[in-house]
Protein backbone atom coordinates (compact mmCIF):
# COMPACT_ATOMS: atom_id res chain seq x y z
CA UNK A 1 0.00 0.00 0.00
CA UNK A 2 1.08 3.17 -0.81
CA UNK A 3 2.10 6.08 2.02
CA UNK A 4 -0.66 8.81 1.57
CA UNK A 5 -0.02 10.29 4.89
CA UNK A 6 1.14 13.80 3.43
CA UNK A 7 -1.05 13.65 0.34
CA UNK A 8 -3.11 16.95 0.15
CA UNK A 9 -5.33 15.50 -2.00
CA UNK A 10 -7.31 13.20 -0.04
CA UNK A 11 -10.86 14.35 1.27
CA UNK A 12 -11.06 16.41 -2.07
CA UNK A 13 -13.84 16.00 -3.86
CA UNK A 14 -13.89 16.05 -7.93
CA UNK A 15 -16.19 17.66 -9.68
CA UNK A 16 -19.09 17.92 -6.85
CA UNK A 17 -19.18 13.66 -7.14
CA UNK A 18 -15.69 11.87 -6.59
CA UNK A 19 -14.22 12.24 -2.67
CA UNK A 20 -10.79 11.09 -2.72
CA UNK A 21 -10.66 8.53 0.23
CA UNK A 22 -6.70 7.01 -0.11
CA UNK A 23 -3.46 6.58 -2.24
CA UNK A 24 -3.45 3.08 -3.84
CA UNK A 25 -0.78 3.76 -6.54
CA UNK A 26 1.58 6.07 -8.23
CA UNK A 27 4.52 6.45 -10.58
CA UNK A 28 5.95 8.41 -13.31
CA UNK A 29 3.10 9.01 -15.22
CA UNK A 30 0.60 9.65 -12.15
CA UNK A 31 -1.29 8.94 -8.90
CA UNK A 32 -4.37 6.36 -8.56
CA UNK A 33 -6.78 6.95 -5.32
CA UNK A 34 -9.69 5.19 -4.29
CA UNK A 35 -12.43 7.22 -4.28
CA UNK A 36 -16.18 7.56 -3.50
CA UNK A 37 -18.80 7.95 -5.87
CA UNK A 38 -21.01 10.29 -3.91
CA UNK A 39 -23.80 10.62 -6.28
CA UNK A 40 -24.01 7.01 -6.42
CA UNK A 41 -24.12 6.18 -2.89
CA UNK A 42 -20.26 6.09 -1.93
CA UNK A 43 -19.69 3.01 -4.35
CA UNK A 44 -15.98 3.05 -4.45
CA UNK A 45 -14.06 3.73 -7.62
CA UNK A 46 -10.70 4.22 -9.11
CA UNK A 47 -9.54 7.95 -10.06
CA UNK A 48 -6.22 8.18 -12.24
CA UNK A 49 -4.15 11.58 -12.26
CA UNK A 50 -1.99 13.22 -14.71
CA UNK A 51 0.91 13.34 -13.08
CA UNK A 52 1.86 17.74 -12.52
CA UNK A 53 5.20 16.95 -15.15
CA UNK A 54 3.42 15.82 -17.63
CA UNK A 55 1.22 18.73 -17.91
CA UNK A 56 1.73 19.64 -21.27
CA UNK A 57 -1.29 20.44 -23.79
CA UNK A 58 -0.34 17.16 -26.35
CA UNK A 59 -0.26 14.71 -23.04
CA UNK A 60 -3.35 15.97 -21.74
CA UNK A 61 -5.10 14.99 -24.78
CA UNK A 62 -3.16 11.51 -24.61
CA UNK A 63 -4.49 11.09 -21.18
CA UNK A 64 -7.90 12.27 -22.82
CA UNK A 65 -7.84 9.42 -25.59
CA UNK A 66 -6.61 6.83 -23.15
CA UNK A 67 -9.65 7.83 -21.00
CA UNK A 68 -12.23 7.25 -24.06
CA UNK A 69 -10.50 4.63 -25.26
CA UNK A 70 -11.06 2.53 -22.13
CA UNK A 71 -15.01 4.16 -21.85
CA UNK A 72 -15.37 2.55 -25.00
CA UNK A 73 -13.81 -0.55 -24.93
CA UNK A 74 -14.86 -1.30 -21.01
CA UNK A 75 -18.24 -1.20 -22.65
CA UNK A 76 -17.36 -4.42 -25.14
CA UNK A 77 -14.94 -6.49 -22.91
CA UNK A 78 -15.29 -7.35 -19.64
CA UNK A 79 -11.47 -8.24 -19.78
CA UNK A 80 -10.62 -4.59 -19.91
CA UNK A 81 -10.71 -1.96 -16.80
CA UNK A 82 -14.00 -0.24 -17.52
CA UNK A 83 -13.56 4.17 -17.98
CA UNK A 84 -16.33 5.81 -15.89
CA UNK A 85 -15.83 9.33 -16.27
CA UNK A 86 -13.12 11.80 -17.10
CA UNK A 87 -12.29 15.25 -15.37
CA UNK A 88 -10.22 18.32 -14.97
CA UNK A 89 -9.38 19.48 -11.17
CA UNK A 90 -8.72 22.64 -9.73
CA UNK A 91 -5.26 22.86 -10.41
CA UNK A 92 -5.46 21.75 -13.99
CA UNK A 93 -4.63 18.46 -13.46
CA UNK A 94 -6.73 15.56 -15.65
CA UNK A 95 -8.56 12.12 -14.10
CA UNK A 96 -10.52 9.84 -15.27
CA UNK A 97 -12.55 7.38 -12.63
CA UNK A 98 -12.21 3.61 -13.45
CA UNK A 99 -14.14 0.64 -12.19
CA UNK A 100 -12.25 0.01 -8.40
CA UNK A 101 -10.96 -3.94 -8.39
CA UNK A 102 -9.80 -5.80 -5.61
CA UNK A 103 -6.92 -8.08 -6.62
CA UNK A 104 -3.26 -8.08 -8.27
CA UNK A 105 -1.54 -7.65 -11.78
CA UNK A 106 0.18 -10.87 -12.94
CA UNK A 107 3.85 -9.13 -12.25
CA UNK A 108 2.93 -9.57 -8.39
CA UNK A 109 1.43 -13.10 -8.75
CA UNK A 110 4.62 -14.64 -10.80
CA UNK A 111 6.76 -13.13 -8.04
CA UNK A 112 5.32 -15.54 -5.89
CA UNK A 113 5.69 -18.13 -8.16
CA UNK A 114 4.82 -19.16 -11.73
CA UNK A 115 1.57 -19.56 -12.96
CA UNK A 116 0.56 -23.95 -13.49
CA UNK A 117 -0.69 -24.55 -17.18
CA UNK A 118 -4.40 -24.35 -16.32
CA UNK A 119 -4.10 -21.21 -14.55
CA UNK A 120 -2.23 -19.59 -17.29
CA UNK A 121 -4.72 -20.86 -20.03
CA UNK A 122 -7.85 -19.44 -18.05
CA UNK A 123 -5.91 -16.16 -17.36
CA UNK A 124 -4.68 -15.87 -20.80
CA UNK A 125 -7.34 -16.62 -22.28
CA UNK A 126 -8.95 -13.07 -20.94
CA UNK A 127 -6.17 -10.87 -21.62
CA UNK A 128 -6.24 -12.31 -25.43
CA UNK A 129 -10.09 -11.66 -25.49
CA UNK A 130 -9.10 -8.13 -24.26
CA UNK A 131 -6.66 -7.59 -26.76
CA UNK A 132 -9.14 -8.91 -29.38
CA UNK A 133 -11.82 -6.32 -28.22
CA UNK A 134 -8.67 -3.81 -28.66
CA UNK A 135 -7.76 -5.04 -32.07
CA UNK A 136 -11.25 -4.76 -33.20
CA UNK A 137 -10.97 -0.90 -33.02
CA UNK A 138 -13.33 1.55 -31.97
CA UNK A 139 -14.62 4.61 -33.48
CA UNK A 140 -12.97 8.31 -33.11
CA UNK A 141 -14.09 11.14 -35.76
CA UNK A 142 -16.47 8.42 -37.51
CA UNK A 143 -13.27 6.04 -38.76
CA UNK A 144 -12.87 2.67 -37.34
CA UNK A 145 -9.82 2.70 -35.65
CA UNK A 146 -7.78 -0.50 -34.17
CA UNK A 147 -5.88 0.37 -30.89
CA UNK A 148 -2.78 -1.04 -30.68
CA UNK A 149 -1.95 -1.33 -27.20
CA UNK A 150 2.28 -1.03 -27.61
CA UNK A 151 3.08 -2.14 -23.58
CA UNK A 152 1.62 -5.92 -23.23
CA UNK A 153 3.32 -7.24 -19.71
CA UNK A 154 2.58 -9.05 -16.71
CA UNK A 155 1.82 -5.97 -14.58
CA UNK A 156 -0.43 -4.42 -17.05
CA UNK A 157 -3.21 -7.55 -16.55
CA UNK A 158 -4.73 -7.31 -13.42
CA UNK A 159 -6.40 -10.75 -12.21
CA UNK A 160 -9.32 -10.40 -9.61
CA UNK A 161 -11.30 -12.94 -7.92
CA UNK A 162 -14.98 -13.14 -8.54
CA UNK A 163 -17.51 -15.83 -6.43
CA UNK A 164 -19.14 -16.89 -9.59
CA UNK A 165 -15.76 -17.07 -12.01
CA UNK A 166 -13.10 -17.76 -10.11
CA UNK A 167 -10.06 -15.33 -11.27
CA UNK A 168 -10.54 -13.04 -14.00
CA UNK A 169 -7.92 -11.16 -15.94
CA UNK A 170 -8.53 -7.57 -16.97
CA UNK A 171 -5.90 -5.32 -19.45
CA UNK A 172 -4.85 -1.91 -17.97
CA UNK A 173 -3.37 0.83 -19.06
CA UNK A 174 -3.62 2.22 -22.36
CA UNK A 175 -1.92 5.32 -21.98
CA UNK A 176 0.45 5.08 -24.96
CA UNK A 177 -2.01 2.69 -26.83
CA UNK A 178 -1.85 3.79 -30.78
CA UNK A 179 -4.85 4.28 -32.89
CA UNK A 180 -4.33 2.79 -36.46
CA UNK A 181 -6.36 4.82 -39.00
CA UNK A 182 -6.04 6.82 -42.26
CA UNK A 183 -4.95 9.49 -40.46
CA UNK A 184 -2.80 7.76 -38.19
CA UNK A 185 -0.42 10.12 -34.90
CA UNK A 186 2.64 11.71 -37.19
CA UNK A 187 4.67 11.47 -34.56
CA UNK A 188 4.29 7.71 -33.45
CA UNK A 189 7.60 7.29 -34.85
CA UNK A 190 9.54 9.70 -33.63
CA UNK A 191 10.27 8.68 -30.06
CA UNK A 192 10.14 5.02 -28.22
CA UNK A 193 6.81 4.68 -25.96
CA UNK A 194 6.65 0.90 -24.49
CA UNK A 195 8.57 -0.78 -21.66
CA UNK A 196 11.95 -2.32 -23.75
CA UNK A 197 12.03 -5.89 -22.38
CA UNK A 198 9.00 -6.73 -24.27
CA UNK A 199 8.46 -4.33 -27.38
CA UNK A 200 9.04 -5.88 -30.34
CA UNK A 201 11.63 -5.81 -32.74
CA UNK A 202 9.27 -3.25 -35.05
CA UNK A 203 8.47 -1.21 -32.34
CA UNK A 204 11.69 -0.62 -30.77
CA UNK A 205 13.04 0.35 -34.37
CA UNK A 206 10.15 2.99 -34.46
CA UNK A 207 8.72 1.31 -37.56
CA UNK A 208 4.64 1.65 -38.48
CA UNK A 209 3.12 -0.91 -35.98
CA UNK A 210 -0.41 -3.44 -36.24
CA UNK A 211 -1.30 -5.65 -33.72
CA UNK A 212 1.38 -8.27 -33.98
CA UNK A 213 3.36 -6.38 -32.28
CA UNK A 214 1.17 -6.81 -29.46
CA UNK A 215 1.66 -10.46 -30.16
CA UNK A 216 4.89 -10.49 -30.38
CA UNK A 217 4.81 -8.85 -26.48
CA UNK A 218 2.20 -10.87 -25.69
CA UNK A 219 4.40 -13.87 -26.19
CA UNK A 220 7.48 -12.64 -24.23
CA UNK A 221 4.56 -12.26 -21.34
CA UNK A 222 3.28 -15.73 -21.90
CA UNK A 223 6.72 -16.94 -21.56
CA UNK A 224 7.51 -15.36 -18.08
CA UNK A 225 4.34 -15.81 -16.88
CA UNK A 226 4.98 -19.46 -17.18
CA UNK A 227 8.74 -19.30 -16.34
CA UNK A 228 9.30 -16.23 -14.14
CA UNK A 229 11.98 -15.44 -16.23
CA UNK A 230 12.51 -13.20 -19.35
CA UNK A 231 13.19 -15.43 -22.64
CA UNK A 232 15.61 -12.48 -24.22
CA UNK A 233 18.28 -10.93 -22.08
CA UNK A 234 19.82 -7.17 -23.12
CA UNK A 235 23.56 -6.61 -21.89
CA UNK A 236 22.41 -3.25 -20.45
CA UNK A 237 19.24 -1.77 -19.81
CA UNK A 238 19.53 1.05 -22.91
CA UNK A 239 17.67 1.25 -26.04
CA UNK A 240 20.09 0.43 -27.83
CA UNK A 241 21.41 -3.07 -25.92
CA UNK A 242 17.68 -3.84 -25.96
CA UNK A 243 17.16 -2.61 -29.97
CA UNK A 244 20.16 -5.74 -30.90
CA UNK A 245 18.52 -8.27 -28.10
CA UNK A 246 15.16 -7.99 -29.59
CA UNK A 247 16.40 -7.89 -33.55
CA UNK A 248 19.01 -10.64 -33.17
CA UNK A 249 19.04 -12.53 -29.98
CA UNK A 250 17.15 -15.99 -30.27
CA UNK A 251 14.43 -16.60 -27.27
CA UNK A 252 15.49 -18.81 -24.88
CA UNK A 253 13.26 -22.01 -24.97
CA UNK A 254 11.18 -23.58 -22.70
CA UNK A 255 13.29 -26.36 -21.85
CA UNK A 256 16.08 -24.08 -21.47
CA UNK A 257 15.03 -22.23 -18.42
CA UNK A 258 12.86 -24.79 -16.82
CA UNK A 259 13.73 -28.20 -17.56
CA UNK A 260 11.14 -29.96 -15.41
CA UNK A 261 8.25 -27.98 -16.80
CA UNK A 262 5.43 -29.82 -18.82
CA UNK A 263 4.10 -27.93 -21.77
CA UNK A 264 1.88 -28.93 -23.90
CA UNK A 265 3.65 -29.36 -27.51
CA UNK A 266 0.64 -27.09 -29.09
CA UNK A 267 1.50 -24.51 -26.44
CA UNK A 268 5.04 -24.64 -26.47
CA UNK A 269 5.17 -23.93 -30.16
CA UNK A 270 2.28 -21.19 -30.22
CA UNK A 271 4.36 -19.16 -27.29
CA UNK A 272 7.65 -19.40 -29.56
CA UNK A 273 5.93 -18.30 -32.85
CA UNK A 274 4.50 -15.12 -31.22
CA UNK A 275 8.13 -14.49 -30.27
CA UNK A 276 9.16 -14.45 -33.98
CA UNK A 277 11.41 -11.30 -35.31
CA UNK A 278 9.01 -10.88 -38.42
CA UNK A 279 5.90 -10.38 -37.63
CA UNK A 280 4.51 -12.32 -41.31
CA UNK A 281 6.17 -15.05 -38.96
CA UNK A 282 4.01 -14.54 -35.71
CA UNK A 283 0.22 -15.38 -35.53
CA UNK A 284 -1.70 -12.67 -37.52
CA UNK A 285 -4.61 -12.58 -34.82
CA UNK A 286 -5.50 -12.82 -31.05
CA UNK A 287 -8.25 -15.37 -32.74
CA UNK A 288 -5.55 -17.47 -34.00
CA UNK A 289 -3.98 -17.51 -30.76
CA UNK A 290 -7.27 -18.17 -28.79
CA UNK A 291 -8.02 -21.01 -30.67
CA UNK A 292 -5.37 -22.57 -29.56
CA UNK A 293 -5.86 -21.82 -26.21
CA UNK A 294 -9.35 -23.11 -26.40
CA UNK A 295 -8.33 -26.12 -27.75
CA UNK A 296 -5.83 -26.67 -24.51
CA UNK A 297 -8.47 -25.65 -22.08
CA UNK A 298 -10.38 -28.78 -20.42
CA UNK A 299 -13.85 -28.56 -21.21
CA UNK A 300 -14.84 -29.49 -18.47
CA UNK A 301 -13.08 -27.30 -16.14
CA UNK A 302 -15.75 -24.35 -15.96
CA UNK A 303 -14.72 -21.09 -14.91
CA UNK A 304 -17.39 -21.52 -11.70
CA UNK A 305 -17.00 -24.74 -11.54
CA UNK A 306 -15.76 -24.71 -7.47
CA UNK A 307 -12.00 -26.29 -7.42
CA UNK A 308 -10.63 -24.67 -10.28
CA UNK A 309 -7.22 -23.21 -9.82
CA UNK A 310 -7.28 -19.50 -8.62
CA UNK A 311 -4.52 -17.56 -7.61
CA UNK A 312 -6.56 -15.41 -5.48
CA UNK A 313 -8.51 -18.40 -4.09
CA UNK A 314 -7.94 -16.30 -0.61
CA UNK A 315 -8.94 -12.73 -2.08
CA UNK A 316 -12.38 -11.29 -1.33
CA UNK A 317 -14.22 -9.19 -3.73
CA UNK A 318 -17.39 -8.84 -1.41
CA UNK A 319 -20.96 -9.24 -2.01
CA UNK A 320 -20.71 -9.13 -6.41
CA UNK A 321 -23.49 -10.83 -8.19
CA UNK A 322 -23.61 -12.06 -11.81
CA UNK A 323 -26.50 -10.08 -14.18
CA UNK A 324 -28.49 -11.92 -16.67
CA UNK A 325 -27.95 -10.31 -20.01
CA UNK A 326 -30.97 -8.99 -21.41
CA UNK A 327 -32.05 -5.78 -23.59
CA UNK A 328 -34.39 -3.37 -23.20
CA UNK A 329 -36.24 -0.70 -25.65
CA UNK A 330 -36.53 2.66 -24.53
CA UNK A 331 -38.60 4.77 -27.23
CA UNK A 332 -36.08 4.45 -30.67
CA UNK A 333 -33.00 3.84 -27.57
CA UNK A 334 -31.66 -0.01 -27.18
CA UNK A 335 -30.06 -0.30 -24.44
CA UNK A 336 -28.19 -3.48 -23.98
CA UNK A 337 -27.03 -4.80 -20.45
CA UNK A 338 -23.57 -6.31 -20.28
CA UNK A 339 -23.05 -9.35 -17.94
CA UNK A 340 -20.33 -8.17 -15.54
CA UNK A 341 -19.65 -9.86 -12.41
CA UNK A 342 -17.22 -7.58 -11.12
CA UNK A 343 -19.87 -4.54 -11.56
CA UNK A 344 -20.79 -2.92 -8.66
CA UNK A 345 -23.63 -1.36 -9.91
CA UNK A 346 -24.87 -0.47 -13.61
CA UNK A 347 -24.94 2.92 -13.37
CA UNK A 348 -27.26 5.71 -15.95
CA UNK A 349 -23.12 6.42 -18.09
CA UNK A 350 -23.37 2.87 -19.28
CA UNK A 351 -26.59 2.84 -20.45
CA UNK A 352 -25.68 6.14 -22.25
CA UNK A 353 -22.40 4.84 -24.01
CA UNK A 354 -24.75 1.92 -25.62
CA UNK A 355 -27.44 3.97 -27.33
CA UNK A 356 -28.18 5.07 -30.93
CA UNK A 357 -29.10 8.92 -32.28
CA UNK A 358 -33.42 8.02 -32.66
CA UNK A 359 -34.48 7.80 -35.45
CA UNK A 360 -37.71 10.15 -35.14
CA UNK A 361 -34.59 12.99 -34.60
CA UNK A 362 -33.10 15.35 -37.14
CA UNK A 363 -29.60 14.42 -37.74
CA UNK A 364 -28.81 18.39 -36.80
CA UNK A 365 -27.30 20.58 -33.77
CA UNK A 366 -30.45 19.92 -31.40
CA UNK A 367 -30.75 19.32 -27.81
CA UNK A 368 -33.62 17.48 -26.50
CA UNK A 369 -34.26 15.37 -23.16
CA UNK A 370 -34.95 11.72 -23.04
CA UNK A 371 -35.07 9.17 -20.24
CA UNK A 372 -33.10 6.62 -19.59
CA UNK A 373 -33.92 3.45 -17.71
CA UNK A 374 -31.93 0.60 -16.19
CA UNK A 375 -32.40 -2.47 -14.04
CA UNK A 376 -32.40 -0.25 -10.62
CA UNK A 377 -32.88 3.36 -11.81
CA UNK A 378 -34.02 6.36 -14.33
CA UNK A 379 -32.60 9.53 -15.10
CA UNK A 380 -33.37 12.04 -17.87
CA UNK A 381 -30.24 12.49 -20.19
CA UNK A 382 -29.42 15.51 -22.21
CA UNK A 383 -29.05 14.00 -25.77
CA UNK A 384 -26.89 16.24 -27.86
CA UNK A 385 -25.70 16.67 -31.37
CA UNK A 386 -22.93 18.98 -32.75
CA UNK A 387 -20.15 18.73 -35.71
CA UNK A 388 -17.54 16.11 -35.45
CA UNK A 389 -14.82 18.85 -35.23
CA UNK A 390 -16.88 20.30 -32.30
CA UNK A 391 -17.40 17.33 -29.98
CA UNK A 392 -13.40 16.84 -30.48
CA UNK A 393 -12.34 20.28 -29.72
CA UNK A 394 -14.56 20.61 -26.62
CA UNK A 395 -12.95 17.66 -25.38
CA UNK A 396 -11.77 19.49 -21.84
CA UNK A 397 -14.48 21.86 -21.90
CA UNK A 398 -15.58 23.30 -18.60
CA UNK A 399 -19.64 22.11 -17.96
CA UNK A 400 -21.88 24.76 -16.11
CA UNK A 401 -25.45 24.17 -15.66
CA UNK A 402 -28.22 26.53 -14.31
CA UNK A 403 -32.48 26.47 -14.12
CA UNK A 404 -35.09 29.15 -15.04
CA UNK A 405 -38.31 28.95 -14.11
CA UNK A 406 -41.86 30.94 -14.76
CA UNK A 407 -45.06 29.98 -13.48
CA UNK A 408 -47.09 32.45 -15.66
CA UNK A 409 -48.92 32.38 -18.26
CA UNK A 410 -47.52 29.05 -18.49
CA UNK A 411 -45.45 26.39 -15.85
CA UNK A 412 -42.68 25.91 -17.98
CA UNK A 413 -38.45 25.41 -17.32
CA UNK A 414 -35.32 26.50 -19.45
CA UNK A 415 -32.83 23.90 -19.03
CA UNK A 416 -29.26 25.59 -19.49
CA UNK A 417 -26.16 23.60 -19.76
CA UNK A 418 -23.13 25.42 -20.95
CA UNK A 419 -19.66 23.78 -22.17
CA UNK A 420 -16.55 26.07 -22.39
CA UNK A 421 -12.99 26.89 -23.12
CA UNK A 422 -11.13 30.09 -24.03
CA UNK A 423 -10.19 29.17 -27.18
CA UNK A 424 -13.82 28.37 -28.41
CA UNK A 425 -15.74 30.01 -25.70
CA UNK A 426 -19.14 29.15 -24.88
CA UNK A 427 -21.56 26.65 -25.91
CA UNK A 428 -25.09 27.06 -24.73
CA UNK A 429 -26.86 23.78 -24.93
CA UNK A 430 -30.84 24.75 -23.80
CA UNK A 431 -34.00 23.04 -23.62
CA UNK A 432 -37.70 23.78 -22.31
CA UNK A 433 -39.37 21.38 -20.14
CA UNK A 434 -43.31 21.85 -20.08
CA UNK A 435 -44.57 21.16 -16.69
CA UNK A 436 -47.93 21.15 -17.55
CA UNK A 437 -47.00 18.32 -19.91
CA UNK A 438 -46.37 14.55 -18.29
CA UNK A 439 -42.96 14.30 -19.98
CA UNK A 440 -41.72 17.50 -19.22
CA UNK A 441 -42.65 16.86 -15.29
CA UNK A 442 -41.48 13.56 -15.30
CA UNK A 443 -37.93 15.23 -16.43
CA UNK A 444 -38.05 17.77 -13.70
CA UNK A 445 -38.87 14.76 -11.13
CA UNK A 446 -36.10 12.56 -12.43
CA UNK A 447 -34.00 15.85 -11.99
CA UNK A 448 -34.78 16.41 -8.46
CA UNK A 449 -34.80 12.97 -7.59
CA UNK A 450 -31.31 11.85 -9.05
CA UNK A 451 -29.00 15.29 -8.53
CA UNK A 452 -27.31 14.46 -11.84
CA UNK A 453 -27.84 14.05 -15.40
CA UNK A 454 -25.90 12.84 -18.48
CA UNK A 455 -24.95 14.54 -21.73
CA UNK A 456 -24.82 12.30 -24.16
CA UNK A 457 -22.82 13.85 -27.07
CA UNK A 458 -23.14 12.58 -30.92
CA UNK A 459 -21.41 13.36 -33.69
CA UNK A 460 -23.63 14.84 -36.86
CA UNK A 461 -21.18 12.99 -39.44
CA UNK A 462 -21.28 9.38 -36.62
CA UNK A 463 -25.00 8.92 -35.11
CA UNK A 464 -24.53 5.82 -34.59
CA UNK A 465 -23.13 5.35 -31.40
CA UNK A 466 -22.17 8.35 -28.57
CA UNK A 467 -18.65 10.32 -29.18
CA UNK A 468 -18.76 10.89 -25.45
CA UNK A 469 -20.93 10.45 -22.14
CA UNK A 470 -20.34 12.52 -18.85
CA UNK A 471 -22.46 13.04 -15.89
CA UNK A 472 -23.03 16.92 -14.70
CA UNK A 473 -24.28 17.40 -11.13
CA UNK A 474 -26.98 19.59 -9.91
CA UNK A 475 -26.35 21.65 -7.10
CA UNK A 476 -27.99 19.89 -3.97
CA UNK A 477 -30.52 23.05 -3.14
CA UNK A 478 -31.55 22.73 -6.41
CA UNK A 479 -33.27 19.27 -5.82
CA UNK A 480 -35.80 21.00 -3.25
CA UNK A 481 -36.64 24.17 -5.67
CA UNK A 482 -37.41 21.64 -8.19
CA UNK A 483 -39.61 19.72 -5.67
CA UNK A 484 -41.13 23.47 -5.24
CA UNK A 485 -41.83 24.01 -9.08
CA UNK A 486 -43.76 21.03 -9.90
CA UNK A 487 -45.75 21.81 -6.72
CA UNK A 488 -46.57 25.20 -7.77
CA UNK A 489 -47.46 24.01 -10.99
CA UNK A 490 -49.85 21.43 -10.33
CA UNK A 491 -52.36 24.02 -8.75
CA UNK A 492 -51.69 26.81 -11.01
CA UNK A 493 -54.63 28.16 -13.53
CA UNK A 494 -52.73 28.23 -17.22
CA UNK A 495 -53.96 31.77 -18.56
CA UNK A 496 -51.52 31.76 -21.71
CA UNK A 497 -49.80 30.00 -23.82
CA UNK A 498 -46.56 27.90 -23.61
CA UNK A 499 -44.61 30.06 -26.54
CA UNK A 500 -45.24 33.13 -24.64
CA UNK A 501 -43.07 31.32 -21.31
CA UNK A 502 -40.35 29.91 -23.92
CA UNK A 503 -39.81 33.62 -24.79
CA UNK A 504 -39.77 35.36 -21.66
CA UNK A 505 -37.12 32.53 -20.69
CA UNK A 506 -35.02 33.02 -23.52
CA UNK A 507 -34.87 36.70 -22.94
CA UNK A 508 -34.07 35.99 -18.91
CA UNK A 509 -31.26 33.47 -20.30
CA UNK A 510 -30.09 35.83 -22.57
CA UNK A 511 -29.37 38.86 -19.88
CA UNK A 512 -28.10 36.16 -17.65
CA UNK A 513 -25.36 35.46 -20.01
CA UNK A 514 -22.23 37.59 -19.30
CA UNK A 515 -22.94 36.44 -15.89
CA UNK A 516 -22.54 32.82 -16.32
CA UNK A 517 -19.57 33.59 -18.62
CA UNK A 518 -17.94 35.49 -15.39
CA UNK A 519 -18.70 32.26 -13.45
CA UNK A 520 -17.13 29.87 -16.40
CA UNK A 521 -14.60 31.91 -16.87
CA UNK A 522 -13.26 32.16 -13.06
CA UNK A 523 -13.94 28.39 -12.51
CA UNK A 524 -11.45 27.46 -15.35
CA UNK A 525 -9.34 24.83 -13.12
CA UNK A 526 -11.89 25.01 -10.24
CA UNK A 527 -12.89 21.37 -8.76
CA UNK A 528 -16.15 21.22 -10.97
CA UNK A 529 -14.33 22.11 -14.35
CA UNK A 530 -14.80 18.71 -16.01
CA UNK A 531 -14.55 17.47 -20.03
CA UNK A 532 -17.02 16.65 -21.91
Amino acid sequence: MVDSNADPNLGQVLINRYRLAELIGQGSMGKVYRAEDQLLGGVTVAVKFLAHTLLSEKMKMRFAHEARTGAQLGQRSLHIVRVLDYGVHRNEAPFYVMEYMEGKNLSDLIAVKPLDVSQFLRLMRHICLGLECAHQGIKIDGQQCQVIHRDIKPSNAFVISDPSLGSLAKVLDFGIAQFLSDSTESDQTGSFMGTLAYCSPEQIAGKDLDNRSDIYSLGITMFEVLTGHIPIQAETNSIGSWFHAHRAQAPRTFAQVSPGLAIPKPLDELVMACMAKSPGDRPQTMAAILAVLQSLLDPSAKESQPGFADPLADASQGDLKSKTAHSQTLGTARVPSIPNPQQRFWSIEDAGWNVSWPSGKPIADIVFPQVLQTEKEEAVALWVMLPRSEVSQRLLNTRYNQFLCTIHPHPMVLWITTIYDPLSGPRWLSCYLDLKDARGEKAVQLLSQTGYYPLIFFAREDPEQPSNVCTVPIAPYQKQVFQDWMRISRGAVVPGSAMTSKQMLKAELEKIKPKILIKLENAQGEKFKAST
